[in-house]
């Protein structure tokens, strides 16, 4: 009895290595996969980037998220803060996220809302970097808010959401919520306001689901359209959604490519250096992250591009 016994166990043993070699591999292989794109990592002033941007002269800017001034820094390619801006009538109560329109002007989203307790948000409006040659600067206010949806669209229908991703399109803004339902249904809704000062409410326009099962791998953390504004990219913590062929301006009614970024990390920013490539940033947490990386969408493998639908 005690050799089929040993044999037993050496045979747990055995399948037990083997099974953490499987684990070792696969975990290793998804942070390569983040990491071998990785091009710099982020000054440790900006180590909480919500929101960035290339202006017309290729040069990078990134803003923090809550908790920080109200600074605009432009990062040199080593990760270095290279000049700073100040907007003097302006409160980071939670800055989530930078959009551009074609003059090059800014809009920085001050609309985090975690706890749903604010009812008006505030985007701001500077003209485009370029032209600021002070250290200072004073912003366009835009204000909004959203309606009161029916329970068949969203249930906590109170009218306070929470947001962390916008683009600017055909002169208008348009956000994509940070879904918080209970019970979670993974969507994220698409809303509309104007692009110049006003107090808006939202329209909505059309919902996507991202996955359902774990909230905080599903929430939409950034937004970036292509500078020939045929390519919408939505990022979350270890994914990137592309968008094309839309019809008017619902986003989520063309196709979908979903793009796996490897390893889950606190991805929160995300902007196109040009149609086809991307850079992304994750925030530092415990040595990890506090990089910028860059992917190529024409080297994304086959197995990466997954057709997907609409879904209301």
């Amino acid at each position: 009895m005690v050799a089929p016994l040993n044999k037993i166990k050496t045979k747990i043993a055995t399948t037990f290595a083997l099974l953490l070699v499987i684990v070792f591999c696969f975990i290793g292989f998804r942070v390569y996969k983040l990491y071998h794109n990785k091009i710099t990592s982020i000054a440790p002033e900006v180590n909480e980037i919500s929101g960035a941007e290339f202006d017309k002269h290729g040069n990078f800017w990134a803003i923090n998220d809550g908790g920080d001034g109200p600074l605009l820094y432009h990062l040199n390619r080593q990760g270095e803060i290279v000049r700073t801006i100040e907007i003097t009538n302006a409160l980071n109560k939670d800055w989530e996220d930078m959009t551009q329109n074609s003059f090059g002007h800014f809009f920085i989203g001050d609309f985090g809302n975690n706890s749903r307790q604010r009812t008006w948000l505030t985007v701001y409006k500077i003209e485009n970097p370029i032209d600021i040659k002070t250290a200072t600067t004073t912003a366009e206010i835009i204000k909004f808010k959203y309606p009161i949806l029916p329970d068949a669209i969203h249930p906590e229908s109170n009218g306070n959401h929470d947001v962390e991703a916008f683009v600017y399109y055909q002169n208008s803004l348009y956000l994509f919520t940070k879904n918080r339902t209970k019970p979670f249904d993974g969507k994220t809704h698409l809303f509309r306001i104007g692009d110049h000062a006003d107090n808006y409410e939202a329209k909505y326009i059309s919902s996507f689901v991202t996955c359902t099962y774990i909230k905080e791998l599903c929430w939409i953390t950034s937004a970036a359209l292509s500078p020939d504004r045929k390519k919408l990219a939505l990022l979350d913590h270890r994914t990137i959604w592309l968008f094309e062929q839309w019809q008017g301006n619902d986003f989520f009614s063309g196709k979908v490519r979903k793009i796996d970024l490897g390893v889950i990390t606190q991805k929160e920013s995300l902007t196109f250096v040009d149609n086809n490539t991307l850079v992304f940033t994750d925030e530092a947490f415990k040595g990890i992250g506090g990089n910028a990386y860059l992917i190529s969408l024409d080297e994304q493998s086959a197995t990466d591009k997954i057709d997907a639908v609409k879904q209301d």
